[in-house]
């Protein structure tokens, strides 16, 4: 074949590296992003206390996609010696060398410049909390080299856009003030909630896990660990009752925390002989809780 001439552009070779550019910060599997999306759309409607403003909605909407690719490139960075040996993740772009180490930091950083861009339109006080965030996403994925609780540091990640939000709705800081105890037990149950989904999802590589020396929760847990994942799902929902007091919400916003509850009951009975695709099918339903959280804030604040 006849090498392009020079100064043209190889477009079947360009769309090949963009393919395997979005492979690696997923873009093909959109529910890492929607169990993002949802919090955040709590928290524009629980700080806005109604339909939030359009262009803060867009600005969070494409920043939440921005962040979570740009975790994902980080975080297959931070495992391209570990995923080769994991069988779930063996064939991601890095794991599988059709993407340099070279290339996934250049992604990164792309990415992670768009997001601050996007940041850059809404208010300082956001801004300086996104630096908190970035930190967040870039360390996230060597916590389970250290701590055998990374789910945990995940939903202090993943949750941080739910700060970002209040701060800016609410513009300066002392009207941010008055919304943190509405906007720390959101955070806290989110903490709670992406405990929950991620456990699952180490459930599916644990035996993996260990046999690499990669810590998780679903380790810590052992054999305990579907009644702790009970607890926690019925912590979360409680907490998210509590978010109808102080969010002043209507009662039919207890119809979506009532569907939450009826489907962790059917995830920890698919998961109780523990087999793989049942704890991956498991982790995949959160993200209709997630939906129905937010349809009950939303149809709440429009009854109301």
């Amino acid at each position: 074949m006849r090498p392009p001439a020079r100064g043209r552009v190889d477009w079947p070779q360009a769309r090949e590296r963009l393919t395997e550019y979005a492979k690696l910060a997923r873009m093909h599997r959109p529910v890492g992003a929607l169990l993002l999306l949802w919090p955040t759309w709590w928290a524009l409607w629980l700080a806005s206390g109604d339909f939030p403003p359009l262009g803060l909605l867009v600005i969070f909407t494409l920043g939440v996609w921005l962040m979570r690719s740009a975790g994902c490139v980080v975080n297959d960075f931070a495992d391209r010696k570990f995923d080769p040996e994991v069988k779930r993740t063996r064939e991601r772009p890095l794991a599988a060398g059709t993407v340099s180490p070279r290339e996934a930091i250049a992604v990164f950083l792309t990415l992670i410049v768009l997001a601050f861009l996007l940041v850059l339109l809404t208010n300082r006080l956001t801004v300086e909390l996104s630096v908190i965030g970035a930190f967040l996403a870039v360390t996230y994925p060597f916590m389970k080299r250290y701590t055998y609780l990374p789910q945990v540091y995940l939903g202090c990640a993943f949750g941080w856009s739910i700060p970002m939000a209040f701060a800016a709705v609410a513009g300066n800081w002392d009207a941010f003030v008055k919304l943190l105890p509405l906007c720390g037990l959101l955070f806290l149950a989110n903490v709670l909630f992406a405990t929950i989904y991620d456990t699952q999802y180490a459930m599916v590589d644990r035996d993996d896990d260990i046999r690499i020396g990669v810590k998780s929760t679903a380790i810590l847990f052992g054999d305990a660990d579907l009644p702790i994942l009970g607890v926690l799902m019925v912590t979360f929902l409680g907490a998210m009752a509590l978010v109808a007091q102080r969010g002043h919400l209507h009662w039919v916003y207890f119809v979506g925390v009532g569907i939450a509850a009826l489907l962790f009951a059917w995830q920890l009975w698919i998961m109780r002989r523990r087999e793989r695709e049942a704890c991956f099918t498991a982790f995949r339903s959160n993200n209709w809780i997630g939906l129905a959280l937010w349809l009950g804030i939303m149809l709440a604040y429009a009854l109301k």
